[in-house]
């Protein structure tokens, strides 16, 4: 016999199983239903801004668990921020130039050779923007509050435009000169790479420990090890 009904227990409304994945589009439907974002600028309008600059990633694909962690720890920052009742207005962006696109479309099997400078930087162009409304999704299902809807790319050409005006400030400032310095050149990319994109080999290298007497009358019988991995340079010390 089964007396469970006849028992005055607690009732709840919630549910045992919290069901994330089913509750959380739920949640942000919601978000999106009522501007949550708007309402929240709306309230601090008046009050002491605080802006957080967002490095943007590059439109070449699916959000990682690298991009995950840190706009995730940078909302941290701005939900705190807002409920400390600052002005907190979020603005996300993305970098939509650059070798990491162009290796993507390569990869589609578009060859750049057989086409015009316009006609790859067209492909490009339409690539980054199909990958900004993917990582745009991907980031809003994170939770992510801010202006989706308004975000800034390095493609518009109000931000090349305004590149250009700070580009000419500095000529008329004097800090642009022309010269030579060592990059690092890809080949098969014929292009130069930033300093991040470089990779190195993990490569076993002859080291040496060596021990320099001191010449000063003051350290007598006093020698400083040295560690070198490059021992053939030692007879020019």
């Amino acid at each position: 016999m089964d007396f469970k009904n006849t028992l005055l227990m607690p009732n709840t409304q919630f549910e045992m199983r919290a069901n994330l994945g089913q509750r959380e589009p739920l949640i942000q439907k919601r978000w999106e239903e009522i501007d949550l974002y708007k309402k929240v600028l709306e309230k601090n309008k008046d009050n002491t801004p605080f802006v957080l600059h967002d490095g943007p990633p590059y439109a070449n694909g699916n959000i990682h668990i690298g991009h995950a962690f840190q706009k995730t720890l940078k909302d941290f920052v701005l939900r705190y921020k807002t409920m400390a009742g600052f002005y907190v207005p979020y603005i996300p962006g993305w970098d939509t130039h650059g070798l990491p696109i162009e290796n993507e479309v390569t990869k589609k099997g578009v060859d750049r050779k057989t086409l015009s400078r316009a006609e790859f930087r067209k492909i490009c162009r339409e690539f980054a923007i199909e990958q900004v409304n993917k990582q745009k999704e991907q980031f809003k299902r994170l939770g992510i509050l801010g202006e989706w809807d308004h975000p800034y790319l390095t493609l518009d050409k109000s931000f090349i435009a305004d590149q250009v005006k700070v580009f000419g400030k500095m000529v008329e400032r004097g800090l642009i000169y022309k010269g030579f310095k060592p990059i690092y050149w890809s080949p098969s990319s014929e292009s130069a790479f930033a300093e991040a994109e470089i990779e190195y080999m993990d490569k076993e290298s002859k080291s040496i420990y060596v021990a320099f007497d001191m010449i000063s009358d003051k350290f007598k019988d006093t020698q400083l090890l040295v560690w070198t991995t490059t021992p053939w340079t030692l007879p020019a010390n």
